[in-house]
C-alpha cells in the first residue's frame, strides 16, 4: 500500500511520541512523491517535514529559527548529495547551557559542536551575499545540536533525514554572545571532550569551507520557499566536528576558539 504525505508524517509522529523508531522511509517517501526523480522524492520529503513542522506550530510551539544539515562534504559524498539540508528549530527543543537533558526527551541522540547565529534583520531576498548575512547577525554563540532520529538504528539516506525535521533533536546554546568581527569563523578551531576526554575536534572551515555559505544557503532556500528568515531567528549552521553518540550521565564540553564554551549535561539512565 502507497502511504500518503500525511501518512508518512504520522508515522515519524508516532515514532516521537512513543519513543520506538520506525523503518527507513524513504522507499514510501519516492513512491508519494509526485514524480520519479530524485528532486521529486526530496519535495516530498520536505512536504512531510513541513506536515509536522504545522502540526507543532498548531499545537502551540514557536518556531524560534532553522538548522542547517550536511554540510560536511564528506558526509555529502557518502549521501550522495551535493547541498545541505535544513530543519525547523522550536523553543521546546532549546536547552539552556549546562542545564540538565533527561534521557526521555531523545532518540538515538549523538552530539556534534556548532557555531549558532542569532539575526537582528530579515534575510528576505532572492540571493544573498555573505556581506547580507554579516549585516543581518547580530551575534554568535559557541552551540551544540543534539540529533536525534526517529528512524531506527540511523539507517537514513537523504529524504529520511529531511523527512525527520533533518533529524534535528535538541540545541544547546552558549550564554556569552560574540560580534562576527571578533573571531575568525573559518580559522577558528573547535575542540570538544566528554569529561575531559577529547572526541571531536574540527574547525570552522569544515562547515562548507565557511559558516555564513551554509547561512548564505540557508538565507536563499528560506526566501524561495516564502519562509525567510526573520529577526531573531537562532541558525544552526552546522557541525564542525565529526558526531559523537551520547550516552546517559554524559557531559560533553565544546570549545571554539574565539567563540568560547558550551556544556551539554544527559541525566544518567532511570
Amino acid at each position: 500500500m502507497t502511504l500518503s504525505i500525511q501518512q508518512i508524517a504520522d508515522a515519524l509522529w508516532q515514532a516521537e511520541q512513543t519513543g520506538t523508531p520506525v523503518a527507513p522511509l524513504r522507499e514510501a517517501i519516492a513512491a508519494a512523491a509526485s514524480g520519479s526523480t530524485a528532486a521529486d522524492a526530496l519535495a516530498a520529503a520536505y512536504a512531510v517535514q513541513t506536515t509536522n513542522t504545522q502540526r507543532r506550530l498548531a499545537a502551540g510551539e514557536r518556531l524560534v529559527g532553522r538548522k542547517i544539515g550536511l554540510t560536511s562534504l564528506a558526509v555529502q559524498k557518502q549521501l550522495g548529495v551535493d547541498s545541505p539540508d535544513f530543519g525547523a528549530l522550536f523553543a521546546s527543543m532549546a536547552v539552556g547551557h549546562g542545564e540538565e537533558i533527561a534521557s526521555h526527551r531523545l532518540m538515538q541522540p549523538k552530539v556534534e559542536a556548532e557555531i549558532a547565529l542569532v539575526l537582528e534583520r530579515d534575510l528576505p531576498h532572492t540571493r544573498h551575499t555573505v556581506a547580507d548575512i554579516i549585516s543581518a547577525t547580530a551575534y554568535a554563540l559557541p552551540a551544540i545540536e543534539v540529533v536525534g532520529s526517529r528512524i531506527a538504528n540511523w539507517d537514513i539516506r537523504l529524504t529520511d533525514t529531511v523527512a525527520d525535521n533533518a533529524s534535528s533533536g535538541l540545541f544547546v546554546l552558549g550564554s556569552r554572545p560574540v560580534k562576527l568581527s571578533d573571531f575568525d569563523l573559518i580559522r577558528c578551531g573547535m575542540s570538544m571532550e566528554r569529561r575531559g576526554d577529547p572526541v571531536s575536534t574540527g574547525i570552522g572551515a569544515a562547515c562548507l569551507g565557511n559558516p555564513l555559505n551554509a547561512a548564505v544557503w540557508l538565507a536563499n532556500t528560506m526566501a524561495a520557499l516564502g519562509a525567510p528568515l526573520r529577526a531573531g531567528d537562532v541558525v544552526m549552521t552546522g557541525a564542525l566536528g565529526p558526531m559523537v553518540v551520547a550516552q546517559p550521565g554524559d557531559v560533553f564540553s565544546a570549545h571554539i576558539e574565539g567563540l568560547g564554551s558550551v556544556d551539554a549535561m544527559f541525566s544518567p539512565a532511570v
